[in-house]
């Protein structure tokens, strides 16, 4: 079916774990008839979690795609994880999404990973719907959760609709828009809905509420806003137009209400990304690097411009093969098509197009701008690389935030050593928060992650996926370095190797620097300070590349070094000997040295925690973040006479946390954390990590 670019959304569900997700995409799927029977989380049957891992555990691991169609309106679903772990998969989904769900218990409220996932689509400025989900839950209260919202996520939230009764007396919802109340029939699972009128008793909370929308309503259109005040009656369209406009700018957030698992309040939702969340023409045009002139210039959504889209997602599949995941921004691309990978330099072909619907596909013959779809074909395409047909231009990557934890790993035989390094490769081609590296000085094979449950995941993906038996480590920080003092260094590299002179002379000057010196995603700073004349310009390639290699081996625990600029000041050449070898060598030993003279300290991930805990436990619960080296930022109340405590910890006083807040909360205490920074551990923690590695 061909979509015209206004009926399309590009659309992402985002929420702390259990608040939903899932089960609303299962309803949304439902509903549209795109399946015909619904699954459950709890039963481990829906189509959206179908890893094995997600079925077991009933949470989601992996994004996964999808598209409906409501009122004539294509609407391509994104249902994203909601556990820290998998924060990558947030992440990548909303660097190519146009519009977001946010969805809220209305018992938990606005949880800790539902604010961190809010605060992530702040950054890409992405329109959003919240959606209070669970109304029929004991507890349920959704004036406290939209008060939280306000409060905790964004001033500019405002309910579109009202529930009709709450818990187990949840029965219908509000529609202040068009002022009718929708109620669902539970002998077809709520497929059949119907509007009556609002009962007499919800009446006048429904008109003050509406006045309330109106009154923020009027603010994103003069013409309403003359109404409002003149007192005239303002027509369900011109308020739906006023409300879009407000949600396209990011001034105005609109929250529904219902019950997906009592199916209650899809349709509606389904109505409501459609009237408010935006199409392809409705977002801002795509920045990008013209590569020819290196400027910014701006990639519109339009048919007949050339081909360019960004690769956001890769997947190994044992029957296909690689299958990369695209979102297109302009223009179009058939089946047997070669395109142009900017990032790397690259010429491929393009074997198969797939439409994806969760693991199942779809063979396209085509894809056009604003399709999410996936492509076959390309051996060396990888997540945030640009492809383009003839545009000599580079899209934006992704930035993934750094793993914080690894475990050693080996095969349980020899003859699996060369399958587990392959399948490593794979695994981590697949998730950019997945890292495999090799201790220098042990030999082991190091496989780092954001989480123990995420490197518990992909060792259970090696066993069942690829009937591998692996030995594993016990959980290990994963510690950076960085310097403390300015330092200049020479190096001169005279060598004769394979019969043939080698000649190099380099001078750095390296410099600490701070965080906020390095832009987003950046990890050093090098620079060039030479003439062509000092070093002729063909050797200046190989000196970065040696630099860089250089820093991926720190001095103190051979972890990548950080935080560092190096600048090349000064060196020279000899017409005859020189080569690009002799200045890679030259510039690693150089870097190298400079980093022992530099005083180098070491980097621990530090995480951001939050504790839920009944006020009984406060003191408690404060005494062992502190043991644990922990800084409190924040205690705030939440729902039914709970604190919430947020920390500063660093990860290595983590292991073992959740069985620690159990005991010291009698089980009644709640834990999530997340990544937040590096920082220099301090010295005499220093010496004690030195003093296990080193073994003495």
């Amino acid at each position: 079916m061909s979509t015209d670019l206004a009926n399309l959304r590009n659309i992402g569900i985002i929420a702390h774990i259990d608040a939903g997700k899932t089960t609303t995409t299962e309803r949304m799927l439902f509903y549209t008839g795109i399946i015909h029977k619904m699954g459950e989380v709890h039963d481990g049957n829906t189509v959206m979690d179908w890893m094995e891992q997600e079925k077991e555990r009933g949470i989601t691991i992996t994004s996964a795609v999808t598209t409906c169609f409501w009122e004539n309106k294509q609407i391509n679903i994104i249902d994203t994880p909601g556990h820290v772990d998998f924060t990558a998969e947030v992440e990548r989904s909303l660097r190519i999404l146009d519009g977001a769900i946010g969805i809220f218990c209305a018992v938990a409220g606005v949880e800790p990973q539902s604010e961190t996932v809010w605060h992530q689509s702040d950054r890409y400025n992405i329109p959003r719907i919240a959606y209070i989900n669970k109304m029929d839950r004991a507890g349920a209260d959704f004036e406290h959760v939209v008060d939280k919202i306000r409060k905790r996520l964004t001033p500019n939230a405002h309910p579109v609709q009202l529930p009709i009764g709450k818990e187990e007396n949840f029965e219908a919802i509000i529609d202040l828009v068009k002022m009718k109340a929708y109620y669902f029939d539970q002998e077809t699972f709520g497929l059949k809905y119907f509007t009556k009128e609002i009962p007499a008793e919800y009446m006048e909370n429904a008109k003050v509420a509406r006045a309330k929308l109106l009154e923020n309503v009027c603010e994103f259109d003069d013409e309403l806003m003359m109404k409002y005040l003149e007192e005239e009656e303002i027509g369900e369209k011109e308020l739906v137009a006023a409300i879009r406009k407000g949600v396209l700018t990011n001034e105005f957030v609109p929250i529904l209400c219902g019950s997906s698992l009592k199916n209650k309040g899809v349709q509606p939702l389904l109505e409501a990304i459609n009237n408010y969340l935006p199409s392809p023409l409705d977002v801002p045009p795509i920045k990008a690097l013209d590569k020819d002139s290196n400027k910014e210039i701006k990639i519109y959504p339009r048919e007949d411009d050339d081909f360019s889209a960004l690769a956001f997602k890769v997947q190994m599949d044992k029957f296909v093969g690689k299958i990369i995941y695209v979102r297109v921004y302009s223009g179009k691309l058939k089946k047997g098509q070669k395109v142009y990978n900017q990032t790397n330099g690259k010429k491929e072909r393009i074997a198969r197009i797939l439409q994806i619907h969760s693991n199942k596909r779809k063979d396209k013959e085509e894809l056009k701008v604003g399709d999410i779809a996936a492509l076959v074909g390309p051996k060396f395409l990888k997540t945030g690389d640009t492809i383009t047909i003839e545009k000599n231009v580079l899209l934006d990557s992704i930035t993934f935030p750094d793993s914080v934890i690894s475990i050693a790993i080996e095969p349980k035989t020899k003859a699996d050593q060369d399958l587990l390094k392959e399948t490593l490769s794979k695994l981590e081609e697949e998730d950019p928060t997945f890292r495999v590296s090799e201790n220098k000085d042990t030999g082991q094979t190091l496989i780092s992650g954001m989480g123990e449950l995420h490197l518990d995941i992909i060792i259970d993906r090696l066993k069942r996926e690829y009937n591998l038996q692996a030995n594993v480590g016990n959980p290990q920080v994963a510690y950076k370095e960085t310097i403390s003092k300015e330092v200049t260094i020479n190096e001169e590299f005279v060598r004769e190797l394979g019969g043939k002179g080698h000649y190099a002379k380099v001078k750095f000057k390296l410099t600490p620097l701070s965080l906020s010196q390095l832009k987003e995603g950046e990890k050093n700073i090098f620079v060039n300070s030479i003439s062509e004349e000092t070093i002729p310009k063909i050797y200046w390639d190989s000196i970065q590349q040696g630099v860089m290699g250089a820093l991926m081996d720190g001095p103190l625990m051979s972890s990548p070094v950080e935080r560092v600029k190096v600048e090349l000041i000064d060196g020279g050449y000899n017409e005859v000997d020189s080569s690009e070898t002799a200045f890679g060598i030259a510039s690693a030993k150089a870097v190298s040295e400079g980093l022992r003279q530099a005083e180098a300290q070491i980097m621990e991930p530090i995480m951001l925690v939050n504790v839920i805990t009944p006020e009984d436990f406060v003191g408690d619960v404060i005494g062992d973040l502190n043991s644990r080296r922990g800084r409190i930022e924040n205690i705030r109340a939440d729902v039914n006479d709970k604190q919430v405590i947020t920390a500063e910890v660093p990860m290595s006083e983590l292991f073992g946390y959740a069985t620690g807040l159990r005991s010291l909360s009698q089980g009644r205490a709640v834990y999530t954390m997340e990544f937040s920074k590096y920082e220099v551990v301090p010295a005499n923690i220093q010496d004690k990590i030195l003093k296990r590695v080193r073994g003495y």
